[in-house]
């Protein structure tokens, strides 16, 4: 439970100068930060406006209702009835890209909002409905907490004040509740920890998904799952020390840690499922992750390979979302078109096709590549590259969903996962000999047939050698015994 949320104030205060220098009467965005349990405090790292909606039109605005007049006999008050009109949807869009850029134990906390006392007052329903969806669209998967933050910054009169609010299914104006805020520096005592990390997920396809039509990023989807659990039970190695060990103690070190995870011993699924008979084919996805964690000064090391795992399992799926969400818009450029030829050959497309029963031929499916780009006082975001795709799209992205100024070039940009994470669709061969590689299936079976002639006519020459070692060992036993026969006259 949050008791503390503290700002940082080299973020935080020229926003509210910008705001308050803009003149706009109301404002939506994102609050980027953490919630940390084990310290009962929330930390808040930047605001992120909510950018113009596809019309053009701004996702908060007031709304002011006829004023309800009172008379009285000496003067005329008015009480203000305006509120706030928020597009929660487009909200929880924008939530859900920035999630994406967002590396581990850094994430969408809640939202913010630029407004009067009064007007906040007024709309703190619509605003916990906001909040609500947000945290929809930007779950995390090991906090077991249920609060999200709101932010107001008030023109009238000019103050800050934070509330938590609770995320539980019926949402009303109670579940807002205020906690202690204030300013203070937050980035540059942040802890920086790096894993590099190798997977390999072999995911085997059953005759009976066949039968209820099932999506390839459906089986991926049930891989990546699968995976998560495997990595919850993961040993880390912080800098050549076990986590077991150090894992209640914060860490003082400036240095980037090097983290490296060590899976547990567990069966193969496919070599597992290749003894079935109701194995169609099997859908290997491997790569290398790169991944980021940032703690604060207090925080344990045990928060940091918590933050990691979470990272490498979101990265994963959020490739897994721009495939789908490209195939999606390849549909709807098709459908538009009335060509369906080109969006058959489209390798994108074919991440999302339905599962033949056959599986055939071999699918290879390159996945987005994750790139890194500075932000705050030596921390990271970042984004996926496809491989159609230049750093000018990427530059839009960062412009458009935080903000931020445009980078000047490509330079800046850091790419640990220099090969793209390939994903494979293959037939039942495949399965049955799991430890070839992908690219090698075509000479699987050519080799095997090699192999065999090989040996055939290794063991006609070894016959041969045979029937002639003893051949000559049978002449030497008979010239031994004439010369012993002589040799005793």
């Amino acid at each position: 439970m949050v008791k503390v949320v503290v700002g940082e104030e080299t973020r935080l205060e020229p926003a509210e100068n910008r705001l308050a220098q803009s003149a706009i009467p109301a404002q939506v965005g994102l609050v980027i930060g953490k919630l940390s349990s084990k310290l009962d405090r929330g930390f808040i790292f930047d605001l992120v406006p909510t950018p113009l909606n596809d019309a053009g039109d701004p996702a908060c605005s007031i709304i002011e209702p006829l004023k309800a007049e009172k008379k009285s006999s000496k003067s005329k008050s008015y009480v203000d009835s305006s509120y706030l009109s928020i597009d929660k949807d487009w909200v929880s869009e924008h939530a859900r890209q920035v999630s994406r850029l967002l590396v581990g134990g850094v994430k969408v906390v809640g939202i913010y909002v630029w407004a009067g006392e009064t007007c906040f007052k007024n709309s703190t329903l619509v605003l916990c409905q906001t909040v609500k969806v947000v945290a929809g669209a930007a779950p995390a998967l090991q906090s077991g907490s249920d609060e999200m933050l709101l932010l107001h910054i008030s023109y009238s009169p000019r103050r800050w004040t934070c509330r938590k609010c609770s995320v539980s299914p019926n949402i009303t104006s109670s579940n807002l509740r205020p906690c202690d805020f204030k300013l203070g520096r937050l980035l540059n005592s942040l802890q920086t920890f790096r894993c590099i990390y190798n997977f390999c997920m072999r995911l085997p396809i059953c005759c009976e998904s066949l039968s209820y039509c099932k999506m390839l990023n459906d089986v991926l989807l049930d891989g990546i799952s699968t995976h998560m659990k495997e990595l919850k039970g993961a040993k880390a190695i912080i800098d050549g020390n076990l986590v077991d060990v150090i894992a209640d103690e914060p860490c003082a070190s400036d240095n980037v840690h090097e983290v490296e995870l060590l899976l547990p011993i567990l069966k193969d699924i496919s070599l597992e499922a290749s003894s079935q008979k109701d194995v169609a084919g099997v859908v290997i996805y491997s790569g290398v992750v790169c991944s980021y964690s940032y703690l604060n000064a207090k925080e344990p090391v045990s928060q940091a390979v918590a933050d990691i795992k979470e990272d490498i399992i979101m990265s994963l799926r959020s490739r897994l979302d721009i495939i789908s969400d490209e195939a999606d818009r390849e549909t709807a450029a098709a459908s538009e078109v009335g060509s369906e030829t080109n969006l058959t050959k489209s390798s994108i497309k074919s991440a999302c096709q339905i599962i033949q029963q056959s599986v055939r031929t071999q699918c290879i499916l390159p996945f987005p590549r994750r790139v890194f780009i500075p932000w705050l006082a030596g921390t990271f975001i970042c984004d996926y590259l496809l491989p159609t795709e230049t750093f000018e799209a990427l530059k839009d992205h960062f412009v458009e969903l935080l903000s931020m100024e445009a980078p000047e070039d490509d330079s800046i940009l850091w790419q640990p996962e220099k090969e793209l994470p390939p994903l494979t669709a293959m037939s039942f061969w495949h399965v049955a000999a799991p430890l070839y590689p992908a690219s090698d299936a075509v000479q699987i079976e050519k080799s095997w047939n090699d192999a065999v002639d090989g040996d055939s006519k290794y063991s006609t020459t070894r016959n041969i050698n045979g029937i002639y070692a003893s051949f000559v060992l049978l002449v030497a036993i008979i010239l031994g015994f004439l010369f012993y026969a002589r040799s005793c006259r």
